[in-house]
């Protein structure tokens, strides 16, 4: 059987001062070699003997140790890294506590093994001679002396570390209360003063010794009675925390708690609680750290006192059974639903693992259809309560929730499903700022957002729950939306109803973003888009945003799907009408509606040409900026690519011959040309014959090829020529090695064409030498254009290469392919 002395939670404290649970495991203690010393050992229950190391940390001999609440062990290892360890037993950690005494020669007896903070040689010094603090004695009289010594040992540490001893050693606190009474009594008002400063810096000396005699059941109500007379408040009256606590504040047992120790805890933590954020003066920046140790007994109380109720399987069975039962009046339902949320909100001081079981455990006590009930009730009040306890199990695990709700779905009508009243609570919401809408319409989101659905290997949770939320969901979300959007302009256009449709466009868009083809099947189906664009006309410019950022949102996803669905349903006039009732303001519907139409200038063809074709008369006078201008262009260049789609592929071909090397590297082919003779690549020209029904002209080009000539003829004049130093420095090399520069050239013989190495083209003439066949009649048409094999770093415009042409005389073809030889 396991030790449960030994069974133990790690903490660590955090940034933010709070306590994070590490796990659950068993300690022990012993030598390890690695550490040089003996050492803290906590291994992870789940694991058995051989578990993960939760934790380990050897024995400083210099480590203050201190032990808290007869079963924590708190200690900082380094600078800023508080641990502790919460025993299920005192026994196991008494005998741990003796262990680490042991190591360091102190007696188990005390509470704290160390001075907790190093002091200077001149301080210790002169402390050496003292061992202890000496307290005045307690009496009327003395308050004062007593009040000036607590000031003056704040400041340091060691000081402060024998006043808490000397305090908790001579029983001084009841002592001090003792007096308190008297004086309120006898209404000495000095004394009282006198008593709210010591009470006060002994909350600073941040001993957990000392909190647990003021927190104590028959001292804490004293203590707060100290802390009424605050000398700061002058001739003001005193604030009467008490008669709060005791009048105002009442304990509501709903549910009778069987445990006293539970009960007591439980008013322990409210009345601490209320001295923390009540009562005691906000603490400057050097104080917060004093009361460290009173957010850790708050921190640790709740999560004993949510622990214990946890395990009180009776208490909770009657908490959820008399929730749903109708027989239970409506008082006392609000006030089991006001218990249930605040002990939701003590849950939230457990770590997420220790939450999640927290929860599950009343999601199987049947939390979640008692929420049912209550959210179908009347009260306004019970109903945000049950909100409040619904987003927390939300927060906490969205994946169970979902599960209750399709399981519930087999048995329920669509009307009463819990995920529907939500829905119509956010619809209905009264508030006339939204404020439960907004909070209920995040819980949805949560809940459809499919980055928190799991995928096992039996069923995927995503494509499950999202066609369960459309089928049966859906329609209720969007029925204020389609009831609004009958005509060209909102039904209703009051700021409440376009509250409530802008929360409603939010959700939508986010379904956009995040769901496929299910939001994409509803919106073309229904015709949502048509329907959300009537809100363009919308009187609040915050509603107009939504529709507008609604579609842009669609055509951003680039879907074909999509933009037929735009296209056929002519859905860009509204925002057409939108754009140009807007007129020449510059605002941020202006800016939105051209952002819209210049990324469909630069992405989408499809709605490019849908836009030009059809609303281009009234958008062709915008001119302050290009946005249209520039729709219109790119219209007329996918027109012109349609119309000629020759001249497209030669484009393209032209754009795959150019070639972007490095000047000092050359490739195979280019080492074979530059090896290669001028016969070679005389040879290697390659010419069809020409066509005998074709009418040859003055130029060598044929009337068919006509129209693909001229803008070719356009397109080589385009091109510049190479510097005039290139030239040169080419015509030099040429005329040293005898070799002519190689080009591209394109002969064009009917339909037919072929691409052959010849020399350049100004060095061509009919019957020169090189040119061929001599003396030959002119047979084709030929353009040739020369392609660089190399860019050279000095080029003005790396994309530019020369391009010339001219018609020859050219022997039959000697191959049927260019080749190049080496």
């Amino acid at each position: 059987m396991t030790d449960t002395r030994r069974r133990v939670k790690v903490y660590t404290l955090n940034e933010d001062r709070q306590w994070d649970d590490r796990g659950t495991g068993h300690v022990s203690s012993g030598y390890v070699e690695r550490l040089k010393g003996m050492s803290l050992l906590v291994r992870a229950e789940s694991d058995g003997e051989s578990g993960s190391l939760l934790l380990e940390s050897k024995i400083n001999p210099n480590t203050a140790y201190q032990k808290q609440q007869d079963t924590l062990i708190v200690w900082s290892e380094a600078e800023n890294y508080d641990l502790a360890l919460s025993f299920q037993e005192k026994a196991g950690c008494d005998e741990i506590w003796e262990k680490i005494c042991q190591v360091q020669g102190k007696d188990p007896s005390v509470d704290i093994t160390q001075e907790l903070v190093d002091e200077s040689e001149e301080e210790r010094f002169d402390d050496m001679s003292s061992p202890g603090l000496e307290l005045p004695p307690c009496e009327l009289g003395h308050l004062e002396e007593l009040a000036e010594l607590v000031a003056s040992s704040l400041p340091s540490p060691l000081r402060r570390e024998k006043l808490a001893l000397a305090v908790e050693n001579e029983g001084y606190i009841r002592k001090l209360l003792e007096l308190f009474r008297q004086c309120e009594d006898l209404e000495n008002a000095d004394g009282l003063h006198h008593l709210y400063e010591i009470v006060k810096g002994i909350f600073l000396l941040n001993r957990t010794a000392l909190f647990e005699v003021m927190f104590s059941e028959e001292c804490i109500m004293d203590v707060i009675g100290c802390l009424e007379h605050d000398p700061a408040l002058g001739g003001l009256p005193r604030r009467r925390h008490r008669d709060f606590l005791t009048k105002t504040a009442r304990f509501k047992e709903v549910i009778p708690i069987g445990d006293p120790e539970l009960r007591a805890k439980i008013h322990q933590t409210y009345r601490v609680q209320y001295i923390q954020d009540m009562v005691l003066p906000t603490p400057s920046v050097f104080e917060e750290n004093m009361l460290s140790t009173l957010h850790s007994f708050i921190f640790f109380n709740k999560v004993e006192i949510v622990g214990m109720l946890q395990d009180d399987e009776k208490f909770l069975t009657d908490l959820f059974a008399q929730l749903t039962d109708e027989a239970t009046d409506d008082d006392k339902r609000h006030e089991l639903v006001n218990f249930l949320k605040e002990f939701c909100a003590f849950s939230q001081t457990l770590q997420p693992q220790n939450r999640d079981t927290f929860f599950k455990t009343l999601s199987n006590m049947g939390i979640l259809p008692a929420l049912e009930v209550i959210l179908g009730m009347d009260d306004v009040q019970v109903r945000g309560a049950a909100t409040d306890i619904f987003s927390y199990l939300v927060e906490c695990n969205p994946s169970m929730v979902r599960e209750f709700i399709m399981q519930e779905s087999q048995q329920n009508d669509d009307d009463i499903l819990l995920i529907n009243l939500i829905i119509e609570h956010m619809i209905c919401d009264s508030d006339p700022e939204l404020g439960g809408a907004v909070q209920l319409m995040g819980l949805l989101r949560t809940l459809v957002d499919p980055e928190n659905m799991m995928a096992t290997a039996n069923k995927t949770e995503k494509t499950e729950f999202l066609s369960f939320f459309y089928k049966h969901c859906m329609h209720v979300l969007s029925a204020p939306l389609l009831a609004n959007t009958t005509d060209d302009k909102p039904s209703r256009d009051d700021f409440q109803t376009s509250q409530l449709l802008a929360l409603i466009l939010e959700l939508l868009t986010f379904c956009v973003e995040h769901h496929t083809y299910h939001i994409k099947n509803y919106i073309i189906n229904k015709d949502i888009l048509r329907r959300v664009l009537v809100l363009t006309a919308s009187q609040h410019a915050f509603l107009a945003l939504c529709a507008l950022r609604f579609m842009r949102r669609i055509i951003g996803l680039k879907d074909e799907f999509y933009n037929r669905y735009i296209m056929k349903n002519f859905l860009f006039e509204p925002v057409v009408k939108a754009f140009l009732s807007n007129g020449a303001r510059y605002n941020l519907m202006n800016s939105a509606i051209i952002e819209m139409f210049e990324y469909v200038r630069v992405d989408v063809k499809s709605l490019t040409a849908h836009i030009v074709e059809n609303y281009w008369k009234a958008l062709e006078d915008v001119d302050y900026v290009q946005t249209f201008k520039g729709l219109k262009l790119r219209y007329e260049q996918q027109r012109e690519r349609q119309d000629n789609p020759k001249l497209d592929s030669m484009r393209s071909i032209l754009r795959n011959h150019r070639f972007r090397r490095d000047a000092r590297t050359l490739d195979d082919d280019e080492e074979m040309w530059f090896n290669a003779d001028e016969e070679e690549l005389e040879d290697c020209e390659a010419v069809v014959p020409p066509s005998d029904n074709k009418i040859t002209k003055a130029s060598g080009g044929t009337a068919e090829n006509e129209d693909l000539m001229d803008p070719i003829s356009k397109f080589m004049e385009r091109k510049k020529l190479k510097d005039s130093d290139d030239k040169e420095v080419l015509g030099k090399s040429s005329s040293l090695s005898g070799r002519q520069s190689p080009s591209f050239k394109l002969s064009f013989s009917g339909s037919t064409t072929k691409t052959s190495l010849s020399s350049p083209p100004a060095s061509l003439r009919p019957g020169s030498p090189g040119s061929g066949a001599k003396g030959s009649p002119p047979t084709a048409a030929t353009v040739t254009t020369k392609v660089g094999l190399v860019d050279y770093p000095d080029d003005d415009e790396e994309d530019e290469e020369d391009v010339g042409g001219e018609s020859k005389e050219e022997t039959p073809p000697l191959s049927k392919k260019s080749k190049l030889s080496s």
